[in-house]
């Protein structure tokens, strides 16, 4: 018998779940910030100003809260402000127009940066409360939520309505429970619920000692979020306007059915300052509108990844860029900006993204649409793609325009279509998995490439190109006496030509009424946006019927 009851005791010993007399710190140093169930960091108290570590602002409420280190200020951006927030001012910045405040919003400390909090209320839904007795800043969130719940009125033993940092006697407890406490029930593991006491401290006890009440949703009003931008009734119909040197004698310029945009390419990238060469023209701006059509000046960055980096790495810099562009579309009465940003290192995408998080607002506020031009996906370190942050800039910007050309460029070593019918809705398809159908613009070519394969003597082929119109297309095949035949491949009609004296093949890919209305009828059954057509100048009558998305397009649901 006294055998059996020490290995009854010992076994009891072994397995009965003792109740751990450990007790231990849940928060760390002073003024903790408690979010979303654990500690982040500590806040800063100056007076009677909380300031959080910036660290905690773009780690869990604004990833694009940026520190420009030229003008020491924090930049925010929301849909409709651009906010500066220089360091050890008493003055912030909210689309250029000052704020001020009785304390500096920005300060620094031990090499780590804070922001206080109560400017930020306005342009996130969040709030705050501080915690008796812990002093904690605690930080919740438009739609969290938790139970209401209370302690039970019995009497227990203390050690059961200790909070414990897992869900078992056994763990270490970090506070203690009164009777009949109100408590916030936040999660439940087995038989086990996580709750928060009023001071911020959390730890896990029994559900038998927890009477579980109401759900509670925090509910914070939001101002709704407007552009203040008129957009076109129906799908875009835009054909970019190529100026190189001078504008086009609009007088010249025949009626283009279904246009309803017209995007000269009037500004260019000049200067690592954010200086922009300018060849806007008044004239070409009043002819478009009193034809209907809408004025979307483009903005270059030149295709040159130097001088991209240099005048966008700088805060300072890309506001200069972004007033010049608000003056010229006052100066020439224009109804949106096209961006075409292109040949930038793949490290530099960010800078571009963060240029339209910030050229955006303004934009918006001078009630002008805002497009981007991009490129389909094309793989890591491509400076004509790679760089492009697709899902970030969609939902930035009123609209993205999909070059969707240059299959085969013209220094491609092998002849081929510029866009065949199959390559675009291919990476039309993976692209939508990034950017949503709405803001989403179809770029099509007006332009092909007439290939000229040279067979040399010793076997080799050489492989040339050069771009042609539509119409020269229809010239040179007139001239040649051919007739086009369907290739299935491209879903294109195609011609070739044998030169005898030359020994060389010349191929062509055509783009005719066929591809273009073709062209249409894909944007128009995947429901984009619209179509833009490059350029102008390479399309003829033809082309301006073919690309017009009216009703009468097919349209299948993708």
């Amino acid at each position: 018998m006294i055998a059996v009851l020490l290995i009854a005791s010992s076994i009891l010993f072994l397995f009965y779940p003792f109740a751990s007399k450990e007790k231990v710190n849940y928060f760390t140093q002073q003024n903790p910030v408690l979010f979303e169930g654990t500690q982040k960091g500590n806040a800063l108290l100056e007076g009677d100003t909380i300031f959080l570590p910036l660290s905690f602002m773009q780690e869990n409420i604004d990833s694009t809260i940026i520190f420009d280190e030229k003008s020491t200020s924090i930049i925010i951006t929301t849909a409709e402000k651009v906010i500066q927030m220089p360091t050890d001012s008493l003055t912030f910045f909210v689309n250029s127009k000052p704020v001020e405040l009785q304390v500096s919003p920005i300060i620094s400390k031990d090499g780590q940066i804070f922001v206080a909090i109560d400017p930020l209320l306005s342009f996130y839904p969040i709030q705050y409360k501080v915690l008796k007795d812990t002093g904690t800043i605690w930080i919740q969130k438009n739609g969290d939520q938790y139970f209401e719940g209370t302690t039970t009125a019995e009497d227990v033993h203390p050690e059961k309505l200790r909070l414990r940092t897992e869900p078992t006697l056994k763990a270490p407890f970090t506070a203690e429970l009164s009777k009949q406490e109100n408590v916030m029930i936040e999660a439940e593991e087995e038989n086990y619920y996580l709750v928060r006491k009023e001071n911020g401290i959390s730890g896990y006890i029994s559900k038998k000692n927890i009477t579980k009440n109401k759900e509670v949703t925090i509910t914070l009003k939001q101002q709704p979020q407007t552009t203040g931008v008129t957009k076109i009734d129906g799908p875009i119909q835009l054909t970019w306007e190529a100026v190189y040197t001078k504008n086009p004698n609009h007088t010249q310029i025949p009626d283009m059915i279904g246009l309803n945009v017209v995007s000269p390419t009037w500004f260019s990238l000049a200067g690592t300052d954010g200086s922009i060469k300018n060849l806007a023209s008044q004239e070409y701006s009043k002819w478009a509108q009193s034809k209907g059509y809408q004025v979307w000046g483009l903005f270059s960055n030149s295709f040159d990844p130097v001088l991209t980096h240099e005048a966008l790495k700088d805060f300072e810099t890309r506001q200069k860029i972004i007033v010049q562009l608000l003056h010229f579309s006052q100066m020439y009465q224009l109804q949106g900006i096209n961006f075409d940003i292109e040949n930038v290192k793949q490290e530099d995408g960010q800078l571009v993204t963060q240029f339209m998080r910030e050229a955006t607002p303004y934009l918006h506020e001078a009630g002008l649409v805002v497009s981007m031009d991009i490129t389909f996906y094309a793989g890591e370190n491509n400076n004509w793609s790679s760089f492009y942050e697709r899902s970030k800039l969609a939902g930035i910007v009123d609209y993205l325009i999909i070059m969707a050309y240059d299959e085969h460029a013209g220094s491609s070593p092998v002849a081929g279509s510029v866009a065949s019918l199959p390559w675009v809705e291919k990476n039309l398809q993976n692209l939508l998995k990034e950017v949503p159908k709405e803001k989403l613009i179809l770029g099509v070519p007006l332009y092909t490439r007439l290939w000229k394969e040279q067979h040399n003597a010793d076997g080799s082929t050489v492989v040339t190109s050069q771009s042609m119109s539509m119409s020269k297309v229809k010239e040179w095949l007139a001239e040649k006496g051919l007739q086009p035949v369907y290739d299935e491949a491209s879903g294109q009609n195609y011609a070739e030509y044998y030169a005898a004296d030359e020994n060389a093949t010349y191929k062509v890919w055509i783009e005719d009424e066929l591809s273009l209305t073709k062209r249409a009828n894909l944007a128009a059954s995947y429901h984009l946006a619209g179509v833009a057509s490059w350029s102008r100048t390479f399309g003829d009558q033809t082309a301006w019927t073919a690309i017009n998305m009216d009703s009468n397009k097919a349209v299948t649901q993708k």
